[in-house]
Formats: structure tokens, sequence, C-alpha cells
């Protein structure tokens, strides 16, 4: 996972939560966003992501042999 991606992951966990805070989003819909958003900052942090590992995606750029 590269740095343009973790930050993006990053942003909007903050901004989800940001949202529930002011009240915006509300109910169920504002669980499952959180729970998105723990996801997305969890995986940021730990600089993994087991679903780019299931279908095989890389955001990491490749390094010239």
């Amino acid at each position: 996972m590269n740095n343009i991606d973790k930050t993006i992951r990053i942003l909007i966990a903050v901004a989800v939560a940001l949202l529930y805070y002011f009240n915006v989003i509300e109910g169920t819909l504002a669980y499952v966003l959180m729970g998105v958003a723990i996801v997305f900052l969890i995986t940021s942090l730990i600089s993994f992501c087991p679903l780019y590992k299931i279908l095989g995606i890389s955001t990491c750029k490749l390094k010239a042999k």
C-alpha cells in the first residue's frame, strides 16, 4: 500500500468521523460507515489490505531490477 492510498483512507475515515460527530449521518448508515472508516484506518496504519491480497492488487510501485 503506497502513501497516497494510506492518506486517502485516513482522510475518508476522518471525514466519516466528522460527519458522525456533527450528526450529518445517523442510524444504521452511520454505524456501517463508521465500521468502514475503522477498517480503513486500521489497514492504513498497518499498511496491509487483505482485500488487495485476495484480488491481487498492489498500489506500491515496482522496484526496477
